[in-house]
């Protein structure tokens, strides 16, 4: 392989990534839009919307694997694919019983996928920098996930809001992400 195989290769999985990070961002921000605006007068669809989420997120982390060199190179997506599925099944079951148990089961994934956010950021890190938000994102999902599932302990029912603030953070690190890619694309480009 020549140095230009690779610095295109990594070009390419920049641009994939920038992509990637911007279909991210607009999904969180409809989902979180859908869940102010239309979840609190249904509960079907705010159901529907707390099942989708981790649904996503799984389908979103397999893609981004499959084309940033497969679920081989990409082991801690792989495992947030897994999470992310386990994580849908186990809110099917959890709206059956409370919304304090789905909180409890939105907190426990958000810290596994935080912690695999942040190890697949760091692995990024090398090739494409611009992690930065990607690493604060992941700390930040597991932090958050404590609050969950401490809050899940709670008396208090909690909704679909408290899950909409998280996401709505998530929505801003995607964007921000992508943002310091395009920029740093720029500069690479203006520097050749």
């Amino acid at each position: 392989m020549t140095v230009y195989e690779t610095t295109s290769g990594v070009a390419g999985n920049a641009q994939w990534l920038k992509r990637y990070y911007f279909v991210r961002a607009a999904f969180s921000v409809a989902w979180v839009i859908a869940a102010f605006a239309v979840a609190p007068s249904s509960a079907v669809i705010a159901a529907t919307l707390l099942i989708a989420y981790p649904a996503w997120d799984a389908a979103a982390n397999y893609l981004d694997a499959r084309c940033s060199g497969g679920l081989n190179q990409n082991r801690t997506q792989g495992l947030n694919v897994l999470v992310s599925l386990a994580t849908t099944l186990a809110v099917v079951v959890a709206l059956q019983v409370s919304m304090n148990w789905v909180l409890g089961i939105f907190g426990t994934w958000a810290v596994l996928s935080g912690l695999l956010q942040l190890g697949t950021a760091v692995r990024r890190w090398k090739h494409y920098g611009a992690q930065w938000a990607m690493l604060l994102s992941g700390g930040q999902s597991a932090l958050a996930g404590g609050f969950f599932i401490f809050q899940a302990t709670m008396p208090a029912i909690p909704s679909i809001a408290n899950v909409a603030g998280y996401a709505a953070v998530g929505a801003l690190y995607f964007l921000v992400s992508a943002i310091w890619l395009t920029v740093s694309t720029w500069r690479r480009n203006a520097a050749m």
